[in-house]
């Protein structure tokens, strides 16, 4: 069982190293601090676990209940590209890292998101994608090198945690870099879907968001808030049968296979 040294949240430094010191107002801080359960979350952090064994205890720190079905769907051997639906932005991701994770003892690779990457705990499984904007020479390459190598990829193809579209709360539109990705390196596609959704304070802070227009993600703010939501609920874990790579053919493009995977994803919610 390997450990890490314990890690600790302060935000009191960070603030200060952004502002100065003494810039923020005490009071300020003091809220901040509970708003994003600081306490709470270096309790989960100072466990001193890593990779997938820390996701794992991370849920269980959250005394979250997660129902997994499918896992007999996941072949032990190849590699799979393991693309899911992120409705909630830490658990679900936790639960899966968790599950794979432990299925293929830890030979895993997320290209994950500012969220994920801010989980110092499995920063090896890690590569930045900047969601928002284009990708550098050398981040592409870390693609590449992620989805030929012998590691099982875990991907969100939203990007984001899911938002209220037409009333329902469902992920964006999947980007489709996974689709080529996979094509290219000849890996299968399980589909993977988890249940939940965020308070509806999240949903309407992306709202307001989009009315005016904001650059800043106002909604993301409030995920530590969401996360401690998560605590002693029960969510579900479905793993999919694996698309033969072969599938995603020039009968349609990308883009649109992409969304197709996304269908099968919600379709597993029986």
């Amino acid at each position: 069982m390997r450990k890490n040294e314990t890690v600790i949240l302060d935000l009191d430094k960070i603030v200060e190293s952004r502002f100065g010191k003494g810039k923020v107002p005490r009071f300020v801080l003091s809220w901040l601090k509970k708003f994003i359960h600081q306490d709470e979350l270096n309790g989960c952090l100072s466990q001193g676990y890593l990779g997938y064994e820390f996701a794992e205890k991370a849920v269980e720190y959250y005394e979250v209940n997660v129902t997994v079905e499918g896992l007999e769907n996941i072949p032990v051997d190849g590699r799979y590209t393991f693309a899911g639906n992120h409705p909630l932005g830490a658990i679900d991701a936790l639960s899966v890292i968790g599950q794979v994770g432990r299925r293929f003892n830890g030979n895993i690779v997320i290209p994950a998101n500012d969220i994920l990457m801010a989980i110092k705990p499995i920063a090896e499984y890690t590569i930045p994608v900047n969601k928002f904007g284009s990708q550098s020479s050398d981040l592409v390459g870390l693609i590449n090198d992620a989805f030929n190598s012998d590691r099982q990829v875990i991907i969100f193809p939203a990007g984001l945690c899911s938002r209220k579209i037409d009333g329902v709360v469902q992920d964006l539109p999947w980007k489709k870099t996974f689709i080529s990705k996979s094509r290219m390196s000849r890996r299968d596609v399980v589909p993977v879907w988890f249940s939940g959704q965020n308070s509806k304070r999240f949903y309407r802070l992306d709202k307001l968001r989009n009315l005016l227009k904001l650059k800043l993600n106002i909604a993301m703010l409030t995920l530590p808030d969401e996360l401690h939501n998560c605590r002693r609920k029960s969510y579900k874990l479905v793993f999919g049968k694996p698309i033969p790579w072969q599938t995603f053919t020039a009968e349609k493009k990308d883009n649109e296979w992409a969304a197709w995977v996304r269908e099968q994803v919600y379709a597993l919610n029986k």
